[in-house]
């Protein structure tokens, strides 16, 4: 028999994080249209190339949450695979970012700022709370984590 302690202990709420990846293609050019020609190409260097460059971006979206006692999950994997399908691959898979997605009319189609665009997406389809991390591979160098802040 169990002593009331160990019963509270195990009947404590869980905390876990689960994540999902994905991964999209797209091109950009990182250009900032308030700079000159030249402060974008001194910032930006073949970065800035005007015909663009492409990337295989890999995104790990992590949700936290207390673990359903009845379900035993923080969220349905199959409904986090259809948010993360129309946040992301719906918005951006095979696009040129800074002409297809109009986020990034007026903002640089940086990592970064790619990271906000997929919060901001996940955010008005995950239930509240819910949404964690977002963290954009756009090479195997390069990444950026957002979590809201």
């Amino acid at each position: 028999m169990q002593n009331g302690s160990s019963m509270r202990a195990h009947q404590r709420p869980r905390v876990i994080e689960i994540a999902r990846s994905v991964s999209f293609s797209a091109c950009h050019r990182l250009h900032c249209t308030s700079l000159s020609d030249e402060e974008n190409k001194n910032i930006f260097g073949k970065c800035n190339n005007p015909n663009g460059h492409g990337h295989n971006y890999r995104v790990i979206v992590t949700v936290r949450g207390e673990i359903d006692p009845v379900t035993g999950m923080v969220m349905n994997l199959t409904d986090l695979k259809k948010h993360m399908e129309e946040a992301i691959m719906v918005q951006l898979d095979h696009k040129n970012l800074d002409r297809d997605v109009n986020f990034f009319k007026n903002i640089v189609s940086s990592v970064e700022n790619v990271a906000v665009f997929i919060w901001d997406g996940l955010q008005e389809r995950l239930p509240a709370g819910l949404l964690h991390e977002v963290c954009v591979h756009e090479t195997e160098c390069n990444s950026a984590t957002y979590r809201g802040e």
